[in-house]
Parts: C-alpha cells; structure tokens; sequence
C-alpha cells in the first residue's frame, strides 16, 4: 500500500506501518498546495491513501469520483497517535479506494 501523510500529522506516524511505502506532503515537495491540487496529485502519483488531521477537509473537498482512499486521525498530537499505532494501520489497511474514514479516538 503506498501511503501519503499530510503535512499536520505527524512524521513518526509512517512507523505504524512498517511493510508499506510511506511518505509525507513535504517529502514529495508539495508542502503548501491547496487541498484539491493535492489530492489530485496523490492520486496521479498512485497513493492509494491519504492520511490527515484536518477536520475540514471533507467540508471542503467535492471527494465524488475521487479514487484515493481518506484517513481523518482524531488528533495530530504525536505522543497520542504513537500509542495507537495498531489501530491506525488497521484503519488505513481497511478502508475502501475512494472511502473517506473519520477515526475516533479509540
């Protein structure tokens, strides 16, 4: 599974998934693209997930016909996400192409 962290979640989050190609907004270069723009390019660049803490996102975003799966975390506090590491890669493992989960704090 090739997954794509948002800028607000944390950089450490990519350990809870060991096994899988990981990499973040800033990695790729596209710190600071609006939110369409970037979920357009993760989707041309073949992720298959995106994982954020943005709680607007959906809000925002017309997701209809989009092919990339979505992860809203509940919190982007690294020390929290950390001990929830298993639930998160179960999540993201299990979420549909052009699904958009919302998890809650487990």
């Amino acid at each position: 599974m090739k997954i794509l962290l948002d800028e607000c979640v944390p950089a450490q989050v990519r350990n809870a998934f060991t096994g899988h190609e990981v990499t973040t907004v800033q990695l790729q270069g596209w710190t600071g693209f609006k939110n369409g723009v970037l979920l357009t390019a993760a989707e041309n660049a073949g992720f298959d997930i995106f994982i954020l803490a943005d709680k607007n996102l959906r809000y925002q975003q017309n997701l209809t016909g989009r092919k990339l799966a979505i992860l809203e975390l509940w919190t982007n506090h690294r020390p929290t996400l950390e001990k929830h590491f298993p639930e998160i890669r179960t999540a993201a493992e299990s979420v549909q192409q052009g699904v958009y989960l919302v998890m809650e704090a487990p």
